[in-house]
């Protein structure tokens, strides 16, 4: 088994993640894609052993497998640089490919930094827009026409109908044909990882689910008729359920997921659950992608003063579903 690791911005806690996951068995079946004398510096900051063995195959104790990556420029813990955000995508690029290959069953992707990305200006999608973050460029880098983007941790979990946008183009991208195809990822998916018949809470995208039109009307024009009509095919669907209400104990009794309608109306509750011990996957990639749930933290880079929860929750995510011979 082997599972492809980016550690992300090369300035905040992925460099950290990646040379401490290396003092753990864990890190067995990782290739890492980064920089040696990144990690190897911050070994040295962080005062760990670290080996490298610049090769495939299994790390030995305190070691990681690395396929080298350069930066352009020398890396400061803690401090962003533009110059090296084209390294942070060129790791992204390789190990995907390594992934589509079948080189290797999964990616596993530690945080990066949007802002940098965008502020070196080197990437524009298909419509002309900047970086917006992992869950786009996979989806764009493996020619899937629409992913979706989904957290879990025990208990709970949420998948989104848009994603990184701001709150004032939510509602111009709730459309049937979208949602149809986001509910049938997940439900699919879902069928995947062993639930024979999904129950899936779909909230409202306005406050009350609408309250009959009087707060919104996407509810009763799109959400609510494709609720009713994918149920007559077959999905097991709820809603459309407020927001407000959706995540009570007893809302999510026999739940299976929730689909929120956007960002800041789902991950909140579920990171309130589970920040540290959860973990961001990537469903209708054409391989495994599974994430921290975290951001770089720069201030903490270097430090050691730092949670290896989500990393470790992530590779364990990603190993399950590569075991389910998903």
């Amino acid at each position: 088994m082997m599972l492809t690791f980016t550690p992300g911005e090369p300035a905040g806690i992925g460099a950290d993640l990646a040379v401490m996951i290396a003092q753990e068995k864990t890190a067995k079946d990782l290739l890492v894609f980064a920089d040696p004398d990144v990690l190897l510096a911050r070994a040295k900051i962080l005062g760990l052993t670290l080996k490298i063995r610049e090769t495939e195959g299994t790390s030995e104790d305190k070691s990681l497998c690395v396929y080298p990556v350069k930066t352009a420029d020398a890396v400061v813990a803690g401090k962003l640089n533009k110059n090296n955000a084209a390294y942070v995508l060129k790791t992204l690029d390789l190990a995907t490919q390594y992934c589509l290959d079948n080189k290797a069953q999964a990616l596993v992707t530690g945080p990066l930094h949007k802002g940098v990305i965008n502020q070196a200006d080197i990437y524009r999608d298909k419509n002309g827009e900047g970086f917006s973050g992992h869950t786009e460029y996979l989806a764009e880098r493996s020619n899937t026409d629409q992913t979706v983007m989904m957290l879990a941790t025990e208990g709970l979990r949420v998948a989104l109908a848009t994603t990184h946008m701001p709150l004032s183009q939510v509602s111009a991208h709730i459309q049937t044909d979208a949602l149809t195809q986001t509910l049938r990822i997940v439900h699919h998916s879902l069928q995947d990882y062993g639930v024979q018949n999904p129950k899936i809470v779909v909230c409202g995208l306005n406050p009350h689910a609408g309250e009959d039109g009087y707060l919104g009307r996407e509810e009763i024009e799109i959400i609510n008729p494709l609720i009713k009509k994918l149920n007559t095919q077959g999905f097991n669907l709820v809603g459309s359920v407020p927001a407000d209400t959706a995540f009570t104990p007893d809302a999510l009794r026999g739940v299976d997921c929730v689909l929120a309608m956007y960002h800041d109306q789902g991950l909140p509750v579920l990171k309130t659950l589970g920040f540290k011990k959860s973990v961001n996957v990537t469903l209708g990639l054409p391989f495994i992608r599974t994430s921290v749930d975290h951001g770089t933290a720069l201030s903490l880079a270097g430090t050691g003063n730092i949670s290896m929860g989500s990393l470790r929750t992530a590779i364990a995510y990603a190993k399950d579903l590569i075991n389910r011979g998903k």
